[in-house]
């Protein structure tokens, strides 16, 4: 679906991201891998992450994933989101990224107090898993919007067991995977739109609403 200024996304959209949007900024860290199951390593490492709302959207929310070797058990909860709105989610991770959330202080590049999602890059990192509904749920599926949560009432019940590279589960149980879930809706006129935040840098035929992060947290 094409964007132009000032048409929004209304509620409902499900495809209302284009794939190049995200592949600008959410470029693919190491790509999730499917397989054999050694699921017998690592049995029962949990790590939890408490997620705390960026760009004052007011989200709040849990996340918990639970890791045996490669296989990943993700339970995600939140609220307080833009509602019936496409929420794009993962788990980021980077070698050369902080792996923590962003902050206005340290990566707020232009001044504006908005953080977008190029400029939590080098916090978060890169997407390393993708928490669709269904699917696959490897890096690539990071654009596939229409297969995230669209939030009814607000809130984000996630829960679903996946796979990922050895590299992906050993950083997350090192304490290193960051959930970050995108939408936010500034002026809250219940749609995504570009009177209050612009277009998005990552492609100009979106509005910013659509592509900023709205809440953070840190899997420990």
């Amino acid at each position: 679906m094409k964007f132009n200024h000032p048409r929004s996304v209304a509620a409902g959209g499900a495809a209302f991201l284009a794939s190049a949007a995200l592949a600008v900024a959410l470029v693919p860290g190491s790509a999730v891998a499917t397989g054999g199951d050694d699921s017998h390593h690592h049995r029962g490492d949990v790590k939890h992450a408490r997620l705390n709302a960026l760009n004052n959207s007011g989200v709040s929310g849990h996340a918990k994933v639970k890791s045996a070797h490669r296989t990943l058990h993700i339970d995600v909860k939140a609220r307080g989101l833009a509602k019936n709105l496409p929420h794009a989610q993962h788990i980021h991770y980077g070698e050369q990224a902080r792996n923590e959330c962003p902050t206005v202080g340290k990566d707020d590049a232009n001044g504006d107090f908005r953080l977008t999602t190029a400029e939590g890059l080098p916090a978060y990192g890169d997407i390393a898993v993708s928490l669709t509904k269904r699917g696959p749920t490897d890096a690539g599926s990071g654009l596939d919007v229409d297969r995230f949560p669209t939030a009814p009432r607000g809130k984000i019940d996630y829960d679903r067991t996946t796979k990922t590279s050895r590299d992906i589960a050993k950083a997350i149980r090192n304490g290193e995977g960051v959930v970050v879930i995108h939408g936010v809706d500034y002026n809250g006129n219940g749609t995504y739109d570009f009177d209050s935040a612009g277009a998005s840098e990552l492609n100009p035929d979106l509005p910013a609403e659509a592509t900023d992060p709205a809440v953070c947290g840190v899997l420990r």
